[in-house]
């Protein structure tokens, strides 16, 4: 082959691995879409498969809204069983044997937009009459035809259809009536089975078909398939997906796909879980090439070359459209390695190249400069070295010129600092994915300027990965990397960071003191957070997307804004990935229906609540305190406190000395009539010994004299104040030697007590000392109130009481041992 020639031969054997018969991938995978359109809380869920049940049970909420009852024995589905399920959303039953489904199991369940029933036994399509319901799968039951019930028509919101049954052989031109004025957008047919018949014009009803995943199988005659697609040309139907559309043992003749040059709309072709001999492929390939077609995808194919010279594909003078090609898990019959000889011109416009799961080591040097326009290589999951990718045999001058994305995931690429020395060369690349690999950070890395995306997830880096990535960086996926924290100082190294996923990671708190001003996307979820604080969503001012869920949320006051005042359009995965993790009482508990007060949360707001309240009730007591005389009670236990306090020291002071009284009384002699019939009665009663001028002065002394004696002889001087004792000028005297005697030797000796009320400030003149001593000392108010003298007496006796009684009695004691030899001598 000359080196001139158009046609290059093109291994495909360089980047495959020999492999036999790879089992089966194709896997049935819960409707992600359903599941997110009806569930909101994860306590509405109710997982019920492989319980052996053999009815569905009675006692089911009323919130329940998802229900999965697969994988029991149920045979029969009736309206009892559903009653009260009002909110059920998305009801699953499948592989229960199930054989017949009653009509009025919907009438209680108005609410049901996904039903899922494949899987059973179901020997006729049931009645269906659900105006919500957006999903419906009934394929793989027993029913031996695709006659729609008229039922069906009431289906408006439908949006994707499942049909397969092993006994429906046909496909009659009525089948799909009562769906003609519905808008489905899916319709996934058959049960893989090879048809006896396809009435031309059956699929041609469908007015609004977008897609369709056709699940039957064709050998020899393709009038069928041929017809088929001349009906979804009718329907103007953009993707096309067939699986297992020729057994294994099929020689495929003739050009069953002649009809896709024809076929203006159609835009996306898959071919899945199929054997393709390469001559089937040469022709295949030429009317792709001849079509309107942009996108075409193998999926789990078996290639055989049945041709000596392998696949041959020459050059077609044809406009070709297709700009994308997928090759997803390839497995190969032969033990040599395939060969491929086409021109490059065939596949210089591809913008999008995928070769996953092919087992490729090793990228053939002509791939790298051949494909002038690919924007997107997509490269994973296979087994590329660093040194397979970036082959020493291969010049790298001129690397994919337009390449702007590249995915190198799950291969085994292992030294970061090599690869990001290569990415020089790539002079367009803006996105390099490097996730499920073995990465190890062995070195400096040196990043080009034009690279803003990486994505290192499933990778063990650890905390240090930060300092090996670019400041230009404006997305970064470390998602399952060992990180454990993250610092200001850590996203302060990328100024233009607007997208950013820590998810499945062991952090544990978000500072608050975080701050990336660009940063649009933040992913935190599945990690160790407890709480997701104000602050944080501060230093965000950007934020258009986070998604928190999946963490061991606390359910208390830390988690309060987060949960009422967030805004949660914003949260990606909200509510149902988010429950309370502690305390142990609400575990389990969706975040959106934990309830907190915000009065229990709120500092602020606790004291302005707090504040007028105290005022309101220090209001109410001291009106209570003033209406029943608090102020006079509180004045007698402050005496009554002082005294005690004081007690030991006038003790000790008076340790020495010995009274005859326990107090002199002075008094004026108009308010004798009190003092004779209160005072002296009450003290003198309860043993107190007390000195009264008009009782106990000498006959015969001078009055002065008599003053003095008494006041000495006294432990207190008790003075009953009113306005006819500012009025007698012997109790002028009476004050004057009491308050000497209280400055030289008892500094409290003196008691006042205020027989009525007396300004301080009207006292005369010649009782400015009296003034002072009732500012500063405290006094003893005679109440009316019959409660109030008993306060009253019980504080004057208590002051009277420090006295020692034996101090008291001391000298009355010596006159009468005085007097004893007298009464001897005159017996």
């Amino acid at each position: 082959m000359s080196s001139q020639s158009t046609h290059v031969a093109f291994l495909i054997g360089t980047i495959t691995i020999v492999s036999l018969m790879r089992p089966d991938c194709t896997a049935v995978k819960e409707d992600e879409k359903g599941f997110k359109l009806c569930v909101t809380s994860r306590r509405g869920m109710k997982d019920l498969s492989h319980q052996n049940l053999t009815n569905v049970p009675s006692n089911l909420p009323n919130e329940t809204q998802y229900l999965d009852i697969s994988h029991n024995s149920i045979r029969r589905l009736n309206g009892a069983q559903f009653s009260g399920l009002s909110q059920l959303c998305f009801l699953k039953v499948t592989h229960c044997g199930l054989q017949e489904i009653s009509p009025s199991v919907f009438s209680h369940t108005p609410a049901l937009k996904v039903l899922n029933v494949s899987y059973n036994d179901l020997a006729i399509i049931p009645d269906i009459s659900l105006k919500q319901l957006k999903i419906l799968d009934l394929a793989n039951n027993l029913y031996n035809s695709y006659r729609i019930p008229a039922s069906f028509q009431n289906l408006m919101n439908l949006d994707v259809l499942s049909l397969g049954s092993t006994a429906a052989l046909s496909v009659n031109y009525n089948d799909f009536d009562p769906l003609s004025n519905v808008s489905l957008n899916h319709l996934l047919l058959g049960a893989g089975i090879r048809w006896q018949k396809y009435d031309s014009g059956a699929l041609a009803k469908f007015k609004s078909l977008q897609k369709i995943s056709l699940f039957a199988s064709f050998c020899r005659d393709f009038g069928m398939f041929e017809s088929l697609l001349v009906d979804l040309n009718v329907t103007r139907t953009t993707s096309l997906r067939f699986i297992s559309l020729f057994p294994d043992n099929c020689t495929v003749t003739g050009n069953p796909f002649k009809n896709l040059r024809t076929m203006p709309f159609i835009q996306n072709l898959t071919i899945e879980n199929v054997w393709i001999n390469s001559s089937f492929m040469e022709v295949f390939l030429k009317n792709v090439w001849l079509s309107s077609l942009y996108d075409l995808s193998f999926v789990n194919i078996t290639y055989n070359e049945d041709t000596p010279d392998g696949f041959q594909f020459h050059t077609i003078n044809h406009t070709i459209n297709l700009c994308s090609i997928t090759f997803n898990v390839v497995n190969h019959y032969q033990y040599r390695y395939p060969t491929i000889n086409m021109s490059f011109e065939a596949v210089s416009n591809l913008t999008y190249l995928k070769f996953s799961g092919t087992g490729m080591n090793i990228l053939p040097c002509k791939a790298i400069s051949a494909l002038p326009s690919l924007e997107t290589l997509d490269l994973s999951d296979n087994l590329l070295l660093d040194s397979g990718f970036w082959w020493f045999q291969c010049s790298y001058a001129s690397a994919f010129p337009e390449l702007k994305k590249l995915s190198l995931s799950k291969n085994r690429f292992r030294s970061l600092s090599f690869i990001s020395e290569k990415t020089h060369q790539m002079k367009t690349l803006e996105s390099l994915d490097l996730s499920f690999n073995s990465i190890n950070l062995d070195g400096d890395c040196s990043w080009p300027a034009h690279l803003t995306e990486l994505s290192l997830g499933n990778n063990n880096l650890g905390n240090r990965v930060f300092q090996y990535l670019s400041s230009n960086f404006e997305r970064i996926d470390l998602s399952k990397t060992g990180i454990t924290a993250i610092t200001q100082a850590d996203l302060s190294q990328f100024p233009k960071l607007t997208h950013l996923q820590l998810s499945s990671n062991s952090i544990q708190v978000i500072p608050g003191d975080i701050t990336a001003p660009a940063l649009i996307s933040l992913y935190i979820d599945q990690n160790a957070i407890t709480s997701v604080s104000r602050d944080v969503l501060a230093g965000l001012p950007r934020l258009q997307t986070l998604k928190a869920g999946n963490n061991p949320f606390v359910c208390s006051c830390d988690s309060y804004w987060f949960v009422t005042v967030f805004n949660k359009s914003l949260l990606l995965d909200w509510p149902l990935d988010y429950t309370c993790s502690t305390p142990p009482s609400l575990a389990g508990l969706s975040l959106s229906e934990y309830k907190t007060s915000e009065l229990s949360c709120e500092t602020w707001l606790q004291v302005a609540v707090a504040l007028p309240v105290m005022i309101v009730i220090s209001a109410a007591i001291g009106l209570v305190f003033y209406k029943c005389d608090g102020v006079w009670y509180a004045k007698m236990l402050w005496v009554w406190i002082r005294v005690k306090r004081r007690g030991k020291k006038r003790s000790n002071m008076l340790k020495n000395e010995s009274f005859s009284y326990h107090a002199f009384v002075s008094y004026s002699h108009q308010d004798s009539d009190w003092v004779d019939s209160q005072l002296v009665p009450s003290l003198e009663g309860s043993g107190f010994s007390l000195c009264v001028h008009e009782r106990d002065f000498v006959p015969g002394d001078w009055i002065i004299d008599n003053i003095i004696n008494c006041v000495e002889s006294s432990y207190k001087t008790l003075f009953v104040l009113s306005k006819h004792f500012v009025q007698s000028e012997w109790c002028k005297y009476e004050l004057f030697f009491a308050q000497h005697r209280a400055i030289s030797v008892q500094q409290d000796s003196l008691v006042f007590i205020l027989l009525e009320h007396i300004p301080v400030d009207s006292l005369p003149k010649k009782f400015l000392r009296l003034r002072s001593l009732l500012r500063q000392q405290t006094y003893l108010e005679w109440p009316e109130d019959e409660r109030k003298q008993r306060v009253f007496w019980a504080s004057l006796k208590s002051m009277l009481h420090m006295a020692d009684t034996s101090m008291v009695l001391k000298d009355v004691a010596l006159a009468i041992s005085d007097t004893l030899p007298l009464v001897t001598d005159q017996v």
